[in-house]
């Protein structure tokens, strides 16, 4: 159960918005509704300089949490090291699953789908679908580590490609995703 402190943040605050990626708290502010006032985050999404406004009291039905911390970086990292990938054999059952656990906003799980589609990937080629969900879940991991290391996306990179290499997996380039 996630503590209700630990879903009150602050203007400059790192966050993950489920399946959107790393955004900044830019501004806290209120507004009437009827008769009832309403605090609203204004969230700026890194990656696409989205900008969501979430009413506070809504932060834990979408997911929103604070950037991952160094405990678990290490467990991440230790979950793509090891060889199990348990893939669901059927692409619609094993699409929806993947789909679920991307939404889930758990940088653990989003790793899990990673580890998944590129085992999957290196026995046969992935659809259309499958391809871009390995995307977005190799960008949500690598925009996520580089933001709470505070160090360049090409070093998480690397870090990802040793991890995996450990269990005979090849971390994709982003390039192998471009049109």
């Amino acid at each position: 159960m996630i503590m209700s402190s630990d879903l009150n943040f602050h203007i400059g605050d790192k966050v993950v918005y489920p399946n959107h990626g790393v955004g900044v708290i830019e501004q806290i502010s209120s507004r009437s509704i009827g008769a009832t006032v309403e605090k609203f985050y204004l969230l700026n999404i890194k990656a696409s300089s989205l900008k969501v406004m979430v009413p506070c009291n809504n932060v834990g039905s979408v997911g929103i949490r604070r950037v991952v911390r160094n405990g678990e970086i290490q467990k991440v990292l230790d979950f793509l090291t090891i060889g199990d990938t348990g893939s669901n054999g059927d692409w619609k059952d094993r699409f929806k699953e993947n789909s679920e656990r991307m939404r889930t906003g758990s940088l653990l799980e989003v790793a899990g789908v990673l580890k998944n589609l590129i085992a999957l990937h290196a026995a046969k080629p992935l659809s259309f679908r499958e391809k871009k969900m390995l995307e977005r879940a190799r960008y949500l991991l690598v925009s996520e580590l580089a933001m709470a290391r505070n160090c360049e996306e090409s070093k998480v990179e690397e870090i990802l490609t040793q991890a995996l290499a450990k269990c005979k997996l090849r971390f994709p380039e982003a390039s192998e995703f471009q049109a």
